[in-house]
């Protein structure tokens, strides 16, 4: 994938950056996700208990679905340009819309909506981000997820 330089960002602000590929959420994904934070709702966990709801199976821990969107935007959003780090800083707002069933498969969609240059080399960059279930009316999730980016000034004697 090429490369975005912060002209390329500036230029492109209002406009989807990319779109993910799908990708399958299991239940042994769901399960692994259960152990890892302790969540052991049945919802997630029984099939048994949660085919009786009205899902008709199991879902996915919300969380979990917003936890997929760092792998989704690295598919899907291009690289800045000179940036040595980039890191989460935070959420202006998360909406869980609809659940992904255990075995669905979701995609990330990722609009460029801010661009703050600092004068402290850092960019923070909001994505107007939307996690699509295949083949469903609604999407799983909205946010607007803020990430931080360093980017070192050039040496301008080089």
């Amino acid at each position: 994938m090429k490369s975005a330089t912060i002209d390329d960002l500036k230029a492109a602000l209002g406009t989807e950056l990319g779109v993910s590929s799908w990708r399958t959420v299991s239940q042994a994904m769901i399960d692994r996700f259960a152990e890892a934070t302790d969540d052991h709702q049945f919802i997630h966990v029984d099939p048994v208990r949660a085919a009786e709801t009205p899902y008709g199976g199991t879902i996915a821990h919300g969380f979990l679905t917003l936890s997929l969107l760092s792998t989704l935007a690295f598919e899907a959003i291009p690289p800045l340009e000179g940036s040595t780090m980039g890191v989460n800083h935070g959420f202006d707002n998360v909406r869980f819309v609809s659940p992904v069933k255990s075995g669905a498969r979701v995609r990330g969609r990722f609009v460029l909506a801010t661009l703050n240059i600092r004068p402290s080399g850092w960019i923070e960059i909001g994505y107007d981000a939307t996690v699509e279930i295949e083949n469903a009316r609604k999407p799983a999730l909205t946010a607007r997820w803020l990430t931080l980016a360093r980017v070192e000034p050039k040496d301008q004697d080089a």
